[in-house]
């Protein structure tokens, strides 16, 4: 019968894993639809308070995004990589192919709000190891 709950709660867990990788992908593959169709005002929504405090405003942060991740402004190709945990956020890696055929590895920290998953920061790694 322990094996049985443990079992269960495994399960449980996993099943949990499995829906929040789902919603995380959901909500950066949103952001990216809204950049696309230069809808800053969506794009914002999917912004943790942090990020959405910083910018204070839709076209404050769609300038910031126009000019500091064009690659994620205009993808030509989006592939979703492994989920990490670190420090208590979830961390899901993201390749983005910009429209000049260059690689980017893209480190998204999302975190669990009361609204659903938002992107609380977006980080590029170095190019190398074979990405660019």
């Amino acid at each position: 019968m322990k094996h049985f709950f443990a079992a269960i709660l495994i399960w449980v867990m996993a099943t949990g894993a499995v829906k929040a990788n789902d919603d995380v992908k959901s909500v950066i593959s949103s952001q990216i639809d809204a950049f696309l169709q230069d809808d800053f005002v969506t794009a914002f929504d999917f912004a943790s308070p942090m990020i959405q405090g910083m910018f204070g405003t839709p076209e404050r942060f769609g300038n910031m995004v126009r000019n500091g991740y064009p690659m994620v402004w205009r993808p030509a190709d989006v592939e979703f990589l492994s989920t990490d945990e670190r420090g208590g956020a979830l961390i899901q890696n993201v390749m983005i192919k910009d429209a000049g055929g260059k690689l980017f590895l893209l480190e998204y920290e999302m975190i669990e709000t009361e609204k659903g998953w938002l992107i609380n920061g977006v980080r590029v790694q170095e190019a190398g190891d074979g990405l660019a």
